[in-house]
């Protein structure tokens, strides 16, 4: 039994410690925020945040994961609803077009604003690696800088 947390939730898990922590997320705990996009971490729709750091999901095994602490789309915002500034800003900037990427990208962001909170267009090129197959990347890059605003702001 591999025992960590999920969005400040102790969990355990029983299945195949070479499981990988996606599948765990999405068919043992039922979120299904992170997803499936490659299977080999490049794409980054699967992206979450493990011990802070963004990581890719899908080649994370859950063996690697005892007492370290898990993040995903679905625990970013505030216990009373309030929306993560990134979240904010990708609403703000309406950036998903069909948003199967968009919480891979969010997850990205988070950590990547915390290194570059004011971050020019060339650290985000440079940074953020995720794919998007509907081509939003301009709206993406509007959103990481309304989230580095929205952060400086105190929101």
């Amino acid at each position: 039994m591999i025992s960590f947390q999920i969005n400040n939730n102790p969990v355990q898990f029983e299945g195949e410690p070479d499981t990988p922590l996606l599948w765990a997320l999405r068919d043992h705990f039922k979120l299904t925020g992170a997803k499936y996009g490659c299977g080999i971490g490049s794409c980054g729709s699967c992206t979450v945040h493990i011990d802070g750091k963004a990581r890719r999901s899908c080649t994370t095994t859950v063996s690697s994961l005892e007492g370290k602490s898990v993040v995903t789309i679905e625990g970013l915002a505030t216990d009373d609803g309030q929306l993560h500034p990134v979240q904010q800003a990708w609403l703000e900037e309406d950036v998903p077009q069909c948003g199967y990427c968009q919480p891979g990208f969010i997850m990205s962001t988070v950590e990547f604003l915390q290194k570059h909170p004011d971050p020019s267009d060339e650290d985000i090129n440079t940074n953020i690696d995720n794919l998007c197959r509907c081509g939003t990347y301009v709206r993406v890059r509007k959103a990481i800088h309304r989230a580095a605003e929205l952060t400086a702001k105190g929101k």
